[in-house]
């Protein structure tokens, strides 16, 4: 019987995502032995201090990184959002399931929507983004610093730390506690970050048998768009310390496709904040995409 180990974090959104991921390559591969293997990143050790402080996203793929190059796993399933623009050499994201809704939600258990919350409240994320955005909309508010996990965040904002957190849906989605929503924020309002929503299959890019294992849960769509998101990304350098979204999405106009690409980013010492809105007809590989998106990076720091 063939065999794949597959890696994970070990926090529940982790666990349920990948488990999800995993029951749909078992259901391809009724013949294939598949391992878990837990992996505790730094970014789930520290837990005290904003990302930007300590590393960026990347410190939750490190160490799941590891375990594919010293071939302990064969796969590791990362929220994509959570890697950087550029690999370790060996590696690729190799498959891009379907994504799942890639939009912010507002938890504000006592006032519901943003615009129904008074002035001077509180709004608990350590996202950048997230605060650029909540302030773009509501600069009356006050941002306070809040990591954890989904669960941590929601019993803070429930015990009154934050009159309202601002989270993925997506996560909430997987967990089965979408219900906890109380806005679902539009991209308008709020720009998702890279890749929101969706997972990345990571693989050592010589493990051929792997990739054809993966390939039937590929989603074309989905991987174009995050292609394109993740070039904004590289263009732009951007890391945790860099206020930065970008949202690709299919349009489909008198059965005409185009990719449409948002994205910002913000200087957080000066306050200015740059735009990108821009529509191509729909890319022809995820290489195409990735170029569009550098363009539209490119286009926000000129």
């Amino acid at each position: 019987m063939p065999r794949l180990v597959y890696a994970t974090r070990r926090s529940a959104l982790a666990l349920a995502q990948c488990r999800a991921f995993v029951a749909r390559l078992a259901a391809a591969h009724p013949d294939l032995e598949l391992v878990e293997e837990q992996v505790v990143t730094t970014g789930d050790r520290i837990q005290d201090r904003p990302l930007s402080e300590v590393g960026g996203k990347g410190l939750f793929v490190k160490e799941i990184e590891e375990a594919l190059l010293e071939r302990r796993a064969d796969v590791a399933v990362h929220s994509i959002k959570d890697v950087p623009a550029t690999l370790p050499d060996g590696l690729a994201i190799t498959c891009i399931p379907a994504r799942e809704d890639p939009r912010d939600v507002l938890v504000a258990p006592r006032y519901g929507a943003l615009a129904d919350l008074p002035k001077g409240a509180r709004i608990g994320t350590s996202s950048l983004r997230r605060a650029a955005n909540v302030l773009a909309a509501r600069p009356d508010l006050v941002i306070v610093p809040l990591r954890g996990n989904v669960d941590t965040r929601l019993r803070k904002v429930d015990a009154g730390e934050a009159d309202g957190i601002v989270l993925a849906r997506a996560g909430l989605v997987r967990l089965g506690l979408e219900g906890r929503a109380t806005e679902v924020l539009s991209p308008e309002v709020s720009l998702p970050a890279v890749g929101q929503g969706a997972l990345g299959i990571e693989s050592r890019v010589d493990d051929d048998a792997t990739r054809a294992l993966l390939a039937p849960l590929a989603d074309p769509t989905t991987s174009r768009c995050v292609h394109a998101e993740r070039g904004v990304l590289a263009a732009l350098g951007a890391d945790c310390k860099t206020p930065m979204g970008a949202y690709a999405e299919r349009v489909e106009t008198d059965g005409v496709a185009t990719m449409r690409l948002r994205a910002f980013t913000a200087e957080t010492s000066a306050g200015r904040v740059a735009r990108q809105d821009q529509t191509i007809p729909w890319p022809a590989s995820d290489d195409e995409a990735t170029a569009f998106g550098a363009r539209v990076g490119a286009e926000l720091l000129g």
